[in-house]
């Protein structure tokens, strides 16, 4: 009877803190990552869509006779688009399509973090979004004959993670202000889509830019991180960097500091809206 009794409390015993934040992640994470195996249509188009765009960069930049160091920044910069995708519509914008679809209510009741929430819907859809990524490096160094030469991996992982931590907390927190903005939240992702293109310089050195221009597009953690790892894989990178390694990797710790605080802010305080005048939550045409 004891052992029923212990049983029984074991397994209605109440998780919190960091254990229910790592149990949320796993959750949401699963249903996009077993939906990813479900479409395999998805797979296709994830992959050679993409690399429609990479292939015409490539083919204008040999037919004016750029460096070819240029043809390895197209691919990377291609590579890199999936993460941004990812993040402007698997994050950004969820909060929006879960209103729209009448789950944020229980979002919002629910004990567990919106951010947990978030980070488990995005890592689910990183599968899908590496997959692409991969592929795009595979492929286009195939293709189009390019060649890396890493200077320092550990630098190159670090700008990476950082990268993809600050990239992500600014999708977290873009995820409340979209959200606050209810429909326009449509309008503005598919208008953020081609300028951060432009400005994070996916298929072009950011260098060349004006300064200021350069330095203002630097709030995106894409397009230091795109230049950095630019420095580190291409012999000739370095000389086509705005900044040095190590000052991009200085900029992108406090861009992940300043990001995730941001977030942890804005959703907290879209949360006590929503508890308050359930205006965020409920669909008021």
């Amino acid at each position: 009877m004891k052992a029923n009794e212990s049983l029984v409390y074991s397994s209605t015993e109440k998780v919190s803190g960091w254990k229910l934040f790592i149990k949320t992640i796993v959750a949401r994470s699963y249903p996009r990552i077993i939906g990813q195996q479900r479409e395999k249509s998805w797979i296709f188009f994830e992959v050679f869509m993409p690399m429609l765009a990479v292939s015409a960069y490539v083919f204008v930049y040999r037919a004016i006779g750029a460096p070819e160091e240029y043809v390895g920044f197209v691919v990377i910069g291609g590579a890199m688009t999936a993460f941004w995708m990812n993040v402007l519509w698997s994050m950004s914008s969820q909060l929006y399509w879960e209103k729209e679809q009448g789950n944020l209510a229980l979002y919002i009741m629910a004990p567990n973090s919106l951010m947990a929430v978030l980070l488990g819907m995005a890592l689910g859809g990183m599968v899908a979004t590496a997959l692409r990524a991969a592929a795009i490096v595979v492929l286009g160094t195939f293709l189009f004959n390019v060649q890396f030469t890493v200077t320092s991996f550990s630098q190159l992982f670090a700008v990476f993670l950082l990268a993809m931590t600050a990239l992500y907390g600014m999708g977290m927190m873009s995820a409340s202000l979209f959200l606050l903005l209810s429909r326009e939240a449509w309008h503005i992702s598919n208008l953020a889509q081609e300028p951060i293109y432009l400005a994070s310089g996916f298929y072009f050195p950011i260098k060349s830019f004006n300064f200021w221009i350069a330095a203002a597009a630097s709030f995106i953690p894409l397009t230091l991180g795109l230049d950095a790892m630019r420095q580190l894989i291409f012999p000739s990178g370095a000389s086509l960097g705005f900044l040095n390694v190590t000052t991009e990797i200085s900029v992108l710790i406090v861009l992940c500091v300043v990001f995730l605080i941001g977030a942890r802010f804005l959703l907290d305080y879209m949360e006590r809206l929503a508890i308050r005048e359930g205006r965020i939550t409920e669909n008021r045409r």
